[in-house]
């Protein structure tokens, strides 16, 4: 598998939308599952996003529900991460990752995924 590779990123100010892309080849995704996570100085990498179950279930961790919206292009092999309202507290560096096969509770450790982008700097101005 290539390493995943994020885009999208930048700086935007509080209420406005990114559109995160993570091209992703060599993961089929009806065996992997993919999911978007971040890491703001100070602080632990968390779980932001994730899509499993060959593509039919998704995770969504509380603070980013009803903002942010994970999707994927089979045919593209890309990974997205829609971000609208957007908020300073979202500042972080966004990494992109993969697991072989995983449940919803995968996505409570960023020890779960083995694979991982370079990630992409979010910053929301207030």
């Amino acid at each position: 598998q290539a390493q995943p590779v994020e885009s999208g990123g930048g700086s935007v100010q509080a209420g406005g939308s990114l559109r995160l892309s993570c091209a992703a080849s060599g993961y089929s995704y009806g065996s992997y599952c993919m999911g978007w996570f971040r890491q703001a100085p100070g602080k632990e990498r968390e779980a932001v996003a994730g899509i499993y179950a060959n593509g039919g279930r998704t995770y969504y961790v509380d603070s980013v529900k009803g903002r942010f919206t994970i999707s994927q292009d089979n045919a593209k092999s890309t990974l997205y991460l829609q971000m609208n309202s957007l908020k300073p507290e979202d500042t972080a560096m966004y990494y992109c990752a993969a697991r072989w096969r995983c449940q919803a509770s995968d996505f409570s450790s960023w020890n779960n995924f083995g694979y991982w982008g370079q990630g992409t700097q979010v910053t929301v101005s207030s």
